[in-house]
């Protein structure tokens, strides 16, 4: 973690989108109005909490794929917000102790809660850079300092481009991106839809709330992320369908698309 940031006084008394997300998947970093937001959200569409579970289990089945099957070492978690079970350095380091893990975010709320995200293994190494993603020359400066670029690296992008509201932004921040990393890295990137329309409501009343607003885009728009990239089997599919294990669920077979693409 950068040790010249000092952790911000926060509101608790107003809800915030990432602690929403870490309610939703059961994690422990929220509070009361985090709660209240959460609830109104899954009465309006109940599949919210399978949808956030499905999008994390599709982080965690593509970095092991990226670690025990394609031999990646080194990861830039790019957007990673509040930590819960199953971080990224927490999977790959299960099965290599030794890889590097950097995350990016640009949110000082996360600075409370990094703790909570146990510490590497003493063979690899974790760190987290705090900054915009959309400045990615700060993204890979912070970055380099634990990653060696000069060898593959595994981008993680995981369910936060909605975020960014102007898609040709979106766009240019992930080519950006995969244009400073070596041959032979990979890029793993997700993208939530609607489910149907009542999930659509519910998701404009949540961005007209005040919350930072998540924007929902097509997978026949968000398959142009990995134009020029080898995308690995079984491509750009939803995310209960990219290999799924016995336990994977599959309660929202459309709200969430996501791959793992090679950089050749």
């Amino acid at each position: 973690m950068p040790n010249d940031q000092q952790p911000p006084a926060i509101d608790t008394s107003v809800a915030h989108s990432a602690r929403v997300w870490n309610y939703w998947l059961g994690g422990k970093d929220h509070y009361a109005a985090d709660q209240v937001a959460g609830d109104a959200y899954r009465e309006k569409f109940p599949l919210i909490e399978p949808m956030a579970r499905e999008s994390r289990d599709f982080l965690v089945r593509a970095v092991t794929y990226l670690t025990r099957d394609a031999g990646v070492r080194q990861f830039l978690d790019v957007g990673a917000g509040l930590p819960t079970a199953n971080n990224t350095h927490q999977v790959v380091q299960r099965i290599a102790p030794e890889s590097r893990v950097v995350y990016v975010d640009h949110d000082r709320l996360v600075l409370l809660h990094v703790e909570s995200m146990g510490e590497s293994t003493s063979e690899g190494s974790m760190d987290y850079v705090l900054t915009d993603m959309r400045d990615t020359d700060s993204v890979v400066e912070g970055a380099a300092k634990t990653l060696d670029f000069s060898q593959p690296i595994g981008l993680v992008i995981n369910d936060v481009l909605g975020h960014i509201v102007d898609w040709d932004d979106a766009l240019s921040l992930v080519r950006r991106l995969v244009d400073r990393l070596p041959s032979g890295s990979y890029l793993s990137l997700s993208h939530a839809t609607a489910d149907n329309e009542t999930h659509r409501r519910a998701q404009d009343e949540y961005n007209n709330s005040g919350a930072i607003p998540y924007i929902f885009r097509e997978p026949e728009v968000t398959r142009a992320f990995f134009d020029g990239l080898e995308l690995v089997d079984p491509g750009f599919v939803s995310w209960p369908n990219w290999r799924p294990e016995p336990t994977t669920g599959k309660l929202t077979v459309r709200a969430g698309w996501g791959g793992v693409a090679r950089k050749p």
